[in-house]
C-alpha cells in the first residue's frame, strides 16, 4: 500500500495512484454510491485516504477479480454487511474479556488475601 500521508488528493494524483484514467475514477464515482469525495470552492474532486482505499477495493474486484459493476456493488454491500457482524462479535467480546479480567484481578486479590492469612497463621 503507498503510503498515504495527505489529507486530500486531487483526481489527478488519485488516478496516478491506482493507475487507472480520471473518466474511470467519476465513472465509479456515479456508479459506487458509498464514493463521495469531496469538492472544493471551484468544484474540483478532493479525495481522502479512505476514499482511495475504497477505490483500491473496487478496482481489485473489477479489473483483477473481473467483477460487473453490479456484482462490485454486491460484494461491496455484503461485505459491509460482514463488517457489522463482525464489529457487533468483536463488542461481545470485548465485554467478555472485560469481565473475565475482573475476575482474574479478583481472583489474584483472594489468593493474596490466602497466602497473607497463611504466613499469618504460620507466624503464630
Amino acid at each position: 500500500m503507498d503510503q498515504l500521508d495527505k489529507k486530500y488528493y486531487r483526481i489527478a494524483d488519485v488516478s496516478e495512484i491506482l493507475g487507472l484514467p480520471a473518466s474511470t475514477l467519476r465513472y465509479w464515482e456515479k456508479e459506487f454510491g458509498s464514493l463521495h469525495p469531496k469538492r472544493n470552492m471551484g468544484g474540483r474532486r478532493l479525495y481522502t485516504p479512505t476514499d482511495i482505499e475504497q477505490l483500491r477495493v473496487i478496482k481489485f474486484l473489477i479489473k483483477e477479480k473481473g467483477l460487473t459493476i453490479e456484482g462490485a456493488r454486491e460484494h461491496l454491500r455484503s461485505s459491509r454487511r460482514n463488517v457489522d457482524k463482525v464489529h457487533a462479535a468483536i463488542s461481545r467480546l470485548t465485554g467478555i474479556r472485560s469481565r473475565i479480567v475482573l475476575l482474574i484481578d479478583a481472583l489474584d486479590d483472594r489468593q493474596r488475601q490466602i497466602r497473607k492469612e497463611r504466613l499469618q497463621a504460620r507466624d503464630k
